[in-house]
């Protein structure tokens, strides 16, 4: 896998080890004193500051987070959903993101693929990967917000099949050679291709998010990863059991929301999708995480009210050096 898919390789370095990143933004807006002042201020829940994001995101490379992720919110909903993601369009936000770190991959958890024309995404996924060195994975999802899908002229009840076409797609456009696309009506005479190709030799590596209305066999068979959300450790045994009894060796990867208590020995207590937690305890959730078959987990760090450059300084130097062999 490692020369495949190096940034594959660099998340899930394989024999039970694990590695961690950080989903963006890096920012606490979901902590009780930032809501406090956001409404006074009369902001919006779920837009993020992001005037130091290129500093942090520096810094977290710099400190040796395996990954940085970026997610997909294509409208802010503060009705139904309250969660405005990175603000930032995902392509342009991981081209910046390719010249201002050198080591992390950069991820999306994950792109919408039913909203988007899957050639374009195939374009704008290899151009990251090249202006990054090989770095970009490609996390992709069916869409779990039925207002989007008329907004942009789909079908929302046809988003499985749409999923599966757009997926054949990216690894068509993806090849080297012209463009070969079955009932797309290309004749010998066209010799299309989309360029740039990839920097990884294989390709981008896919990482399907939850079900996208696909059975566990097509997507073992067809992606490069699985991207699954939290669970408890019970659960989440279970669910790995699984992934491993269809797709073998393909990395398990999956997100946490982290509160991270200033008491390194605050006990665990769950919260939603994610942990309450010291650091302490925190380390002992994470190695039965890699017990269990996660490659990768990466920590969305928004309801912490503690300064964000504190969290990733505590993280580096207290949690990942328990990590640091997962780390290539």
């Amino acid at each position: 896998m490692a020369l495949r898919h190096p940034a594959l390789a660099r998340l899930a370095p394989g024999e039970g080890r694990l590695t961690l990143g950080l989903e963006l933004p890096l920012d606490n807006d979901w902590g009780p004193s930032r809501q406090t002042a956001d409404r006074a201020a009369g902001r919006p829940h779920g837009v993020p500051d992001l005037a130091e994001h290129a500093r942090l995101a520096r810094l977290a490379d710099r400190l040796g987070f395996a990954g940085l992720w970026v997610r997909d919110v294509p409208l802010f909903d503060p009705v139904r959903f309250g969660d405005a993601g990175t603000v930032f369009e995902t392509f342009t936000h991981l081209g910046h993101l390719a010249a201002v770190t050198e080591r992390a991959v950069l991820g999306t958890a994950a792109v919408v693929l039913p909203l988007r024309e899957p050639l374009l995404v195939a374009k704008a996924a290899a151009t990251v990967d090249a202006l990054s060195g090989g770095r970009m994975l490609l996390g992709l999802a069916s869409g779990d917000r039925p207002v989007e899908y008329p907004l942009f002229g789909r079908d929302f009840e046809a988003r499985g099949a749409a999923f599966r076409e757009g997926l054949h797609t990216l690894r068509a456009a993806w090849r080297p050679g012209p463009l070969e696309l079955p009932g797309a009506g290309l004749g010998a005479d066209f010799q299309l291709e989309v360029l740039p190709k990839p920097e990884q030799p294989a390709g981008i590596p896919i990482a399907v998010a939850g079900g996208a209305q696909q059975t566990p066999e097509w997507i073992a068979e067809h992606a490069d990863a699985s991207l699954n959300y939290p669970r408890d450790l019970g659960a989440l045994r279970l669910r790995t059991r699984q992934w491993r009894e269809l797709a073998g060796e393909k990395p398990y990867l999956t997100p946490m929301v982290l509160t991270l208590q200033e008491d390194p020995d605050a006990p665990a207590r769950p919260i939603r999708l994610g942990l309450s937690t010291g650091r302490n305890a925190l380390i002992e959730h994470l190695e039965t995480m890699a017990l269990s078959g996660v490659s990768h987990v990466s920590f969305n760090l928004r309801p912490n009210d503690r300064p964000v450059e504190e969290l990733l300084q505590e993280l580096a130097e207290h949690v990942l050096p328990r990590f640091s062999a997962s780390v290539a």
